[in-house]
């Protein structure tokens, strides 16, 4: 887990937005473009396996080579030793966990969410 304060490249670390089984998203602050961001990493148990750095790559790439509106944008990938992220658009919002907690999304409401 990365402490506030702590730098990739060119940002600083703000503070953890979420976790999962695939990894950790931080919000981080762009200290020559001025703008907040989003930084993906491998969970730290992680860091050492080849694949799943390769793994991380390949989504970074993929996600790069889209560009629609329901999709943040990729800024970039950066290293600083053991730790590679990737540098995400920032959206504010309420997460899908958020979203659940008012109860099961209706069949109409996923199809709409879907279909976007």
């Amino acid at each position: 887990m990365l402490r506030s304060g702590t730098s990739l490249g060119s940002f600083e670390i703000v503070a953890l937005i979420g976790r999962g089984g695939m990894g950790e998203v931080y919000r981080a602050r762009d200290t020559r473009l001025h703008r907040d961001v989003a930084i993906k990493v491998l969970p730290e148990a992680f860091t050492s396996h080849p694949g799943r750095l390769e793994r991380l790559e390949r989504e970074a790439r993929v996600l790069a080579s889209l560009n629609h509106p329901n999709i943040a944008s990729v800024f970039g990938l950066e290293e600083n030793g053991s730790v590679r992220g990737i540098i995400l658009e920032l959206i504010e919002g309420p997460t899908l966990a958020d979203r659940l907690l008012h109860g099961p999304v209706p069949v109409e409401e996923a199809l709409r969410t879907a279909l976007q």
